[in-house]
Protein backbone atom coordinates (compact mmCIF):
# COMPACT_ATOMS: atom_id res chain seq x y z
CA UNK A 1 0.00 0.00 0.00
CA UNK A 2 1.20 3.50 -0.82
CA UNK A 3 0.25 6.11 1.77
CA UNK A 4 1.33 9.63 0.95
CA UNK A 5 1.47 12.82 2.96
CA UNK A 6 -0.82 15.83 3.04
CA UNK A 7 -0.35 18.56 0.48
CA UNK A 8 0.05 18.87 -3.26
CA UNK A 9 2.03 15.62 -3.60
CA UNK A 10 -1.24 13.72 -3.14
CA UNK A 11 -3.95 13.67 -5.78
CA UNK A 12 -6.57 14.66 -3.24
CA UNK A 13 -4.32 17.24 -1.61
CA UNK A 14 -4.35 19.21 -4.85
CA UNK A 15 -8.08 19.82 -4.39
CA UNK A 16 -8.11 20.90 -0.75
CA UNK A 17 -6.67 23.81 1.28
CA UNK A 18 -3.51 23.61 3.37
CA UNK A 19 -5.57 23.34 6.57
CA UNK A 20 -6.58 19.85 5.43
CA UNK A 21 -4.49 16.77 6.24
CA UNK A 22 -4.76 14.06 3.59
CA UNK A 23 -3.64 10.45 3.27
CA UNK A 24 -4.33 8.21 0.28
CA UNK A 25 -3.66 4.63 -0.79
CA UNK A 26 -3.82 2.80 -4.11
CA UNK A 27 -4.16 -0.76 -2.79
CA UNK A 28 -4.91 -2.74 0.37
CA UNK A 29 -1.58 -4.56 0.62
CA UNK A 30 -0.53 -3.34 4.09
CA UNK A 31 -2.41 -4.90 7.04
CA UNK A 32 -4.44 -2.34 8.97
CA UNK A 33 -5.77 -3.51 12.36
CA UNK A 34 -9.10 -2.07 13.49
CA UNK A 35 -10.42 -1.00 16.88
CA UNK A 36 -13.29 -3.07 18.35
CA UNK A 37 -15.79 -0.24 17.67
CA UNK A 38 -14.78 -0.27 14.02
CA UNK A 39 -15.00 -4.05 13.70
CA UNK A 40 -18.56 -3.87 15.01
CA UNK A 41 -19.53 -1.66 12.08
CA UNK A 42 -18.29 -4.24 9.57
CA UNK A 43 -20.51 -7.07 10.74
CA UNK A 44 -20.41 -9.89 8.17
CA UNK A 45 -19.00 -7.76 5.36
CA UNK A 46 -17.33 -9.57 2.47
CA UNK A 47 -13.54 -9.65 2.15
CA UNK A 48 -13.40 -6.81 -0.40
CA UNK A 49 -15.51 -4.51 1.77
CA UNK A 50 -13.45 -5.33 4.86
CA UNK A 51 -10.19 -4.57 3.02
CA UNK A 52 -11.30 -1.18 1.71
CA UNK A 53 -12.75 -0.26 5.11
CA UNK A 54 -9.51 -1.17 6.87
CA UNK A 55 -7.41 0.83 4.42
CA UNK A 56 -9.77 3.80 4.67
CA UNK A 57 -9.46 3.79 8.44
CA UNK A 58 -5.69 3.49 8.14
CA UNK A 59 -5.65 6.56 5.89
CA UNK A 60 -7.89 8.38 8.36
CA UNK A 61 -5.52 7.69 11.26
CA UNK A 62 -2.56 8.69 9.12
CA UNK A 63 -4.27 12.01 8.34
CA UNK A 64 -5.27 12.55 11.98
CA UNK A 65 -1.65 11.94 12.96
CA UNK A 66 -0.66 14.93 10.86
CA UNK A 67 -3.01 17.02 13.01
CA UNK A 68 -1.27 15.77 16.15
CA UNK A 69 -3.69 12.99 17.15
CA UNK A 70 -2.54 9.60 18.35
CA UNK A 71 -4.19 6.41 17.07
CA UNK A 72 -7.92 6.58 17.83
CA UNK A 73 -11.01 4.58 16.91
CA UNK A 74 -13.16 6.04 14.15
CA UNK A 75 -16.53 4.33 14.54
CA UNK A 76 -19.45 4.69 12.14
CA UNK A 77 -22.66 6.67 12.52
CA UNK A 78 -26.21 5.74 11.45
CA UNK A 79 -25.47 6.29 7.76
CA UNK A 80 -22.04 4.65 8.02
CA UNK A 81 -20.42 8.09 8.20
CA UNK A 82 -17.11 8.23 10.14
CA UNK A 83 -17.39 9.69 13.64
CA UNK A 84 -14.34 11.87 14.23
CA UNK A 85 -12.67 12.98 17.47
CA UNK A 86 -14.07 16.14 19.05
CA UNK A 87 -12.89 19.25 17.22
CA UNK A 88 -12.25 17.44 13.92
CA UNK A 89 -14.14 17.40 10.63
CA UNK A 90 -13.34 14.90 7.94
CA UNK A 91 -14.41 12.40 5.32
CA UNK A 92 -13.29 9.10 3.77
CA UNK A 93 -13.71 7.78 0.24
CA UNK A 94 -12.87 4.61 -1.63
CA UNK A 95 -13.27 3.12 -5.09
CA UNK A 96 -11.47 0.45 -7.12
CA UNK A 97 -7.75 1.21 -6.84
CA UNK A 98 -8.03 4.17 -4.48
CA UNK A 99 -8.79 4.98 -0.82
CA UNK A 100 -8.33 8.35 0.88
CA UNK A 101 -9.18 10.41 3.94
CA UNK A 102 -9.15 14.15 4.55
CA UNK A 103 -9.43 15.78 7.97
CA UNK A 104 -9.08 19.25 9.46
CA UNK A 105 -9.57 20.99 12.77
CA UNK A 106 -13.06 22.45 13.12
CA UNK A 107 -11.54 25.83 13.95
CA UNK A 108 -10.22 25.93 10.36
CA UNK A 109 -12.93 24.18 8.33
CA UNK A 110 -16.66 23.81 8.88
CA UNK A 111 -17.06 20.70 6.74
CA UNK A 112 -15.21 18.60 4.16
CA UNK A 113 -16.59 16.38 1.40
CA UNK A 114 -14.56 14.18 -0.95
CA UNK A 115 -15.31 11.42 -3.43
CA UNK A 116 -13.32 9.14 -5.75
CA UNK A 117 -14.70 7.21 -8.71
CA UNK A 118 -13.23 5.23 -11.61
CA UNK A 119 -12.94 7.41 -14.70
CA UNK A 120 -15.51 5.48 -16.71
CA UNK A 121 -19.10 6.04 -17.86
CA UNK A 122 -21.88 5.52 -15.35
CA UNK A 123 -23.78 2.26 -15.67
CA UNK A 124 -26.74 2.39 -18.03
CA UNK A 125 -29.83 4.03 -16.54
CA UNK A 126 -28.06 5.76 -13.65
CA UNK A 127 -27.65 9.22 -15.18
CA UNK A 128 -31.37 9.95 -15.51
CA UNK A 129 -31.95 9.01 -11.87
CA UNK A 130 -29.31 11.37 -10.45
CA UNK A 131 -29.64 14.43 -12.69
CA UNK A 132 -32.08 17.14 -13.68
CA UNK A 133 -32.89 17.97 -17.31
CA UNK A 134 -30.72 21.10 -17.27
CA UNK A 135 -27.78 19.11 -15.89
CA UNK A 136 -27.97 16.61 -18.73
CA UNK A 137 -27.96 19.51 -21.17
CA UNK A 138 -24.95 20.95 -19.36
CA UNK A 139 -23.09 17.62 -19.68
CA UNK A 140 -23.59 17.64 -23.45
CA UNK A 141 -22.12 21.14 -23.60
CA UNK A 142 -19.13 20.07 -21.51
CA UNK A 143 -18.46 17.14 -23.82
CA UNK A 144 -18.16 19.60 -26.68
CA UNK A 145 -15.80 21.85 -24.72
CA UNK A 146 -13.46 19.13 -23.46
CA UNK A 147 -13.90 15.68 -25.01
CA UNK A 148 -12.42 12.66 -23.27
CA UNK A 149 -13.84 13.37 -19.82
CA UNK A 150 -16.61 11.12 -18.54
CA UNK A 151 -18.72 14.05 -17.39
CA UNK A 152 -21.55 11.85 -16.17
CA UNK A 153 -19.23 10.13 -13.70
CA UNK A 154 -17.77 13.47 -12.63
CA UNK A 155 -21.24 14.86 -11.93
CA UNK A 156 -22.06 11.77 -9.87
CA UNK A 157 -18.84 12.25 -7.86
CA UNK A 158 -19.60 15.92 -7.25
CA UNK A 159 -23.02 15.05 -5.85
CA UNK A 160 -21.42 12.45 -3.58
CA UNK A 161 -19.01 15.11 -2.27
CA UNK A 162 -21.90 17.52 -1.79
CA UNK A 163 -23.75 14.97 0.34
CA UNK A 164 -20.65 14.32 2.45
CA UNK A 165 -20.24 18.07 3.06
CA UNK A 166 -23.98 18.51 3.73
CA UNK A 167 -24.68 15.61 6.08
CA UNK A 168 -22.46 16.62 9.06
CA UNK A 169 -24.16 20.04 9.05
CA UNK A 170 -27.73 18.72 8.89
CA UNK A 171 -27.90 15.04 9.82
CA UNK A 172 -30.41 14.73 6.97
CA UNK A 173 -30.50 12.87 3.68
CA UNK A 174 -29.97 14.89 0.48
CA UNK A 175 -31.29 13.35 -2.72
CA UNK A 176 -29.26 13.57 -5.93
CA UNK A 177 -32.01 15.72 -7.45
CA UNK A 178 -32.03 18.21 -4.55
CA UNK A 179 -28.90 19.99 -5.79
CA UNK A 180 -28.06 21.26 -9.26
CA UNK A 181 -24.45 21.34 -10.43
CA UNK A 182 -22.48 23.40 -12.91
CA UNK A 183 -18.93 22.45 -13.86
CA UNK A 184 -16.14 24.65 -15.20
CA UNK A 185 -14.38 22.49 -17.80
CA UNK A 186 -11.09 24.40 -17.96
CA UNK A 187 -10.79 25.77 -14.42
CA UNK A 188 -11.64 22.32 -12.98
CA UNK A 189 -14.04 23.77 -10.40
CA UNK A 190 -17.73 23.30 -9.72
CA UNK A 191 -20.70 24.86 -7.94
CA UNK A 192 -23.67 22.98 -6.49
CA UNK A 193 -26.80 24.97 -5.67
CA UNK A 194 -29.13 23.42 -3.11
CA UNK A 195 -32.78 23.12 -4.18
CA UNK A 196 -33.93 22.60 -0.59
CA UNK A 197 -33.36 24.79 2.49
CA UNK A 198 -29.69 24.65 3.41
CA UNK A 199 -28.01 24.37 6.81
CA UNK A 200 -27.48 27.53 8.83
CA UNK A 201 -23.79 28.16 9.55
CA UNK A 202 -22.77 31.20 11.59
CA UNK A 203 -26.28 32.59 11.28
CA UNK A 204 -26.26 32.37 7.47
CA UNK A 205 -28.14 29.80 5.40
CA UNK A 206 -25.81 27.87 3.09
CA UNK A 207 -27.24 27.94 -0.44
CA UNK A 208 -24.71 25.53 -1.91
CA UNK A 209 -21.14 24.33 -2.10
CA UNK A 210 -18.13 25.07 -4.30
CA UNK A 211 -15.25 22.72 -4.96
CA UNK A 212 -12.57 21.42 -7.28
CA UNK A 213 -12.20 18.29 -9.41
CA UNK A 214 -9.43 16.27 -11.00
CA UNK A 215 -9.20 13.45 -13.54
CA UNK A 216 -5.91 11.55 -13.34
CA UNK A 217 -4.54 8.00 -13.10
CA UNK A 218 -7.85 6.57 -14.26
CA UNK A 219 -9.69 8.26 -11.39
CA UNK A 220 -12.22 11.04 -10.91
CA UNK A 221 -11.69 13.00 -7.67
CA UNK A 222 -13.84 15.79 -6.26
CA UNK A 223 -13.40 17.84 -3.10
CA UNK A 224 -15.23 20.46 -1.06
CA UNK A 225 -13.79 22.33 1.93
CA UNK A 226 -15.80 25.07 3.64
CA UNK A 227 -13.70 27.47 5.73
CA UNK A 228 -14.87 28.03 9.31
CA UNK A 229 -17.12 31.05 9.72
CA UNK A 230 -17.35 31.32 5.91
CA UNK A 231 -20.35 29.38 4.54
CA UNK A 232 -19.82 27.84 1.10
CA UNK A 233 -21.98 30.52 -0.42
CA UNK A 234 -25.05 32.24 0.89
CA UNK A 235 -28.35 32.74 -0.85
Amino acid sequence: MTVTTAGPVTLLGRLLPEATAVAEAFDDALPAPLFPQELAALGNAVVKRRAEFMTGRRCAREALGRLGFGPVAIPSGPRREPLWPSGVVGTITHCAGYRAAAVARAEHLTTVGIDAEPHAPLPAGVLDSITLVEERRHLRQLDGQRPGIHWDRLLFSIKESVFKAWYPLTGRWLDFTEATVTIAAQRETFHAWLLVPGPVVGGVEVAGFSGRWLVERGLVLTGIAVPARQPAFAG
